[in-house]
C-alpha cells in the first residue's frame, strides 16, 4: 500500500515511507530501542515500525481533552501498523521539511531522521518553565536514529546522551535563541528522540560516547539532519543569523524606550542600521559585546571590566546606528 511514497531505504532494509502528515519507518525486522513517545515509550526489545507525526490544529484541539497515547494508537490503526510494537512522535513541523541523513563508516551505518520547528518553543535547559502548548503553537525537534550494529540497554542510552547533545550543537552553531531567556537554546520544550539498533547484527558495540566511531558518527548525522530541517521549516540557516540585528534579538529588551528617545529621523536611522547589520565588521563586533555580556551573566567577568571592554569595542564600527544601538545594550546590561 506504501509503493509509490517510499522515500529511503537503509542498508537493513528498513524502509522510509512519506504518508502526508506523517512519516513512517517499516523495520525489516525486530528492532531494540529506546524512544521518548507517550506510546510504548521506554525500552523494547520488539519494535517493529515507528513514525513522526504532523499535528493539524483540529487535532491539537483534540489532544486537549483526549490522551496522546490513545491518539497515537489510533493513527496506527489508521496506518496499519501493530500498536503494540510500534512508537511514534508528534510535531507541528511540516513533513515536508525532513531532513535525511545517513554516516558510514566500514560496516557501521547511522541514520538521522529529523523535523524540527524552533521559532516560537525554543529553550535552554534551566530557563523558567511554561505549558506544553501555547495558543496552538509550539516547536518541536524530533529525531529518529536507525543503527545497524546492535546496542545493549546502556548502550542505547549513551547513544541517546549524545544525540541529545548533537542537537544542542546544531543549535549552538545557528545561534539559535532562546524564547524564555537571554541564553542560545539547547532543545525545545517538546523534543523527542527514538533510537533503535538491530539485535540481529554480529556487530555489537558496547560504547556510543564521543570517543567511539559510533559516537562520531550519531554526532555527525545528527548535528546535519536537525540544522538541515531547521533550513527547510523555518528558514533559518548560518548566513540568515550573520546579521546584528538578529544576534541582539536573543536578548529580552524592549528597546521602545531607545527608539523613543531617539533624537534624529527614525526612519532613516532604522533604514541604515538594516543596511549596516549585514555587514560582516559589524556582527563581529556585536557579537564580541554579547559574548562580554554573557560572560558577566556567568560570573566569568567583573561587570567593570567588560563595560569597559565592551565600550572601546563598539568605537571600532564605523556605522553610526550600530555603536549607538551597541551602546544602549552595553549600559542596560552591563553597567
Amino acid at each position: 500500500m506504501y509503493s509509490n511514497r517510499l522515500i529511503f531505504k537503509t542498508s537493513d532494509d528498513d524502509e522510509i515511507f512519506y504518508l502526508k502528515d506523517t512519516i513512517l519507518i517499516n523495520f525489516s525486522h525486530r528492532r531494540n530501542g529506546i524512544s521518548t513517545s507517550k506510546l510504548n515509550g521506554g525500552y523494547s526489545s520488539n519494535y517493529r515500525s515507528v513514525f513522526n507525526h504532523h499535528l493539524s490544529q483540529h487535532n491539537i484541539d483534540y489532544l486537549e481533552s483526549h490522551d496522546v497515547c490513545e491518539y497515537l494508537t489510533q493513527r496506527c490503526l489508521d496506518l496499519d501498523v501493530d500498536s503494540d510494537n510500534s512508537t511514534a512522535l508528534i510535531t507541528l513541523a511540516r513533513m515536508e521539511s525532513l531532513s535525511i541523513v545517513t554516516k558510514s563508516f566500514r560496516n557501521l551505518e547511522v541514520t538521522a531522521i529529523t523535523t524540527a520547528g524552533v521559532r516560537t518553543n525554543a529553550s535552554r535547559a534551566g530557563d523558567p518553565s511554561s505549558y506544553y502548548e501555547e495558543n496552538g503553537k509550539f516547536g518541536t525537534i524530533n529525531t529518529i536514529l536507525l543503527l545497524n550494529c546492535c546496542l545493549a540497554h546502556e548502550t542505547l542510552l549513551e547513544a541517546f546522551m549524545t544525540a541529545t547533545e548533537a542537537k544542542s550543537v546544531a543549535l549552538d552553531n545557528l545561534k539559535i535563541p532562546s524564547q524564555y531567556s537571554n541564553g542560545y537554546a539547547t532543545g525545545t520544550g517538546t523534543d523527542g528522540v527514538c533510537i533503535f539498533s538491530n539485535p540481529e547484527s554480529e556487530n555489537m558495540l558496547t560504547n556510543a560516547g564521543k570517543h567511539s566511531k559510533l559516537g562520531e558518527l550519531i554526532g555527525e548525522a545528527v548535528i546535519e539532519s536537525v540544522t538541515k530541517a531547521i533550513r527547510k521549516q523555518v528558514w533559518i540557516t548560518s548566513k540568515s543569523q550573520s546579521n546584528a540585528l538578529v544576534r541582539l534579538n536573543r536578548f529580552t529588551l524592549d528597546i521602545n524606550e531607545f527608539y523613543d528617545n531617539l533624537d534624529e529621523n527614525k526612519f532613516e536611522f532604522i533604514r541604515q542600521l538594516q543596511v549596516d547589520a549585514r555587514n560582516q565588521e559589524n556582527v563581529a563586533i556585536t557579537t564580541s559585546i554579547l559574548n562580554l555580556i554573557d560572560e558577566v551573566e556567568n560570573n566569568l567577568i567583573e561587570r567593570e571590566d567588560a563595560y569597559s571592554l565592551a565600550s572601546q569595542i563598539k568605537e571600532k564600527s564605523s556605522s553610526h546606528p550600530i555603536r549607538t544601538l551597541l551602546e544602549y545594550w552595553i549600559n542596560y546590561f552591563n553597567r
